[in-house]
């Protein structure tokens, strides 16, 4: 398996098929994939409308949370859960546009696998209220700062990065928010990539702007901790018997700068 699509739902079911059928547009005959999605708990009729649709497309799963865990929780449990070597990950609501996966997907085949690849959405012209484009602007202007990931816009939901590398962060309630912090942090690179971004058309938003802020400023101190904290081993190799005597393997740390 190529590609797996994760998506992360609570109470969508409005928009379950026309992303559904978005998804599938793109990506017949581009790669092959699966389309995971998590319900976090809905008490709507989004599973009934996954399971629906899946009489009819074999590669759509469906992951149920009994309670309601969390955004950053259901795209691990849908990472987890995923047999693709690359995952996608789209918001539910259908902001995102699944066109833009393809260019994405070429980006990341083209890409070395050392070191591992994040490729993240930037929303160069959003289609949210004025109050949450002002409080993303605040919140990614004070990231960037203190985290130095030179992200523009890690609040996107459409990412794709290798599932081996999103399984090796370290994982936190929101970490979602901060997944191009924590991939640099593991020694991986980021790229970001101008996406469409469309406004809302069905159901409604399950963030406030004092939820989005709240809860950001708790998770930046601890990341900023996590990165602090980090020591990567770096191998050296045992030289082969053709190249002399063979050296003990050396391990050696290295640790990002403040």
């Amino acid at each position: 398996m190529d590609l797996s699509v994760v998506i992360p739902v609570k109470n969508e079911a409005g928009n379950i098929a026309p992303l559904v059928a978005e998804i599938v547009a793109a990506l017949d005959g581009c790669a092959e994939y699966e389309i995971i999605y998590v319900d976090d708990g809905s008490d709507d009729s989004t599973e009934a409308e996954i399971r629906r649709l899946q009489a009819t497309l074999p590669q759509l799963r469906l992951l149920r949370h009994a309670k309601s865990c969390g955004q950053s929780a259901a795209i691990r449990s849908g990472v987890k859960a995923a047999h693709g070597r690359w995952v996608a990950t789209l918001d539910g609501d259908g902001q995102n546009d699944p066109a833009d996966i393809p260019a994405l997907w070429q980006l990341a085949r083209a890409a070395r696998e050392t070191p591992a690849l994040m490729i993240a959405g930037h929303r160069a012209r959003r289609r949210d209220s004025w109050s949450k484009r002002q409080a993303s602007r605040i919140a990614n202007a004070v990231r960037r700062r203190l985290l130095h990931d030179d992200t523009p816009d890690t609040g996107c939901g459409l990412k794709l990065f290798p599932r081996a590398l999103f399984l090796d962060l370290p994982y936190f309630d929101h970490m979602h928010r901060f997944l191009p912090a924590l991939v640099l942090r593991d020694g991986g690179t980021v790229r970001s990539v101008p996406v469409n971004h469309r406004p809302r058309q069905r159901g409604t938003s399950k963030y406030g702007v004092l939820d989005r802020l709240g809860v950001g400023i708790a998770d930046l101190v601890g990341v900023m901790w996590l990165r602090r904290r980090c020591i990567r081993p770096l191998i050296v190799e045992e030289k082969s018997p053709e190249d002399g005597a063979p050296s003990p393997v050396r391990e050696t740390s290295i640790q990002p700068a403040l």
